[in-house]
């Protein structure tokens, strides 16, 4: 294992990346990454706003190594701040290789959700963290 997993984010989502995923290259589009951190950061907003949230930005994305066909993908993240109607998730995209049980980080972002009403309109968050 060359790094390890971190200890003070919660795992929100876990998944395999699959060969429909890729570009000609074999490595996994960085879009459908992007995507899999989107679902954690939003399943991390929803649990603390208890609200349907909309992603409003994403800021300081990195990619750092490819995802390979067949590598475990696992999203961490924490809230990072909070306001009136939003939240701001820092999350971080790890991989596992099957073969080599070798784990690192391959990319991080700060996402910003914010609360919405049933008529999709920013709503107030009732609680602090």
């Amino acid at each position: 294992m060359s790094e390890s997993t971190p200890k003070l984010l919660d795992l929100a989502i876990r998944t395999i990346a699959m060969p429909k995923d890729t570009n000609p290259f074999g490595d996994i589009f960085g879009g459908w990454l992007v995507s899999q951190m989107d679902l954690a950061g939003s399943l991390i907003a929803q649990k603390y706003s208890k609200k349907r949230v909309s992603t409003v930005a994403i800021n300081q994305m990195s990619f750092q190594k490819p995802v390979k066909v067949g590598d475990e993908v696992s999203c961490y993240a924490y809230i990072k701040s909070f306001g009136q109607t939003s939240l701001t998730i820092h999350i971080e995209a790890w991989v596992t290789s099957p073969l080599s049980e070798d784990t690192h980080k391959v990319t991080e972002g700060t996402f910003v959700f914010v609360a919405l009403d049933d008529q999709g309109h920013p709503s107030p968050i009732d609680d602090t963290p």
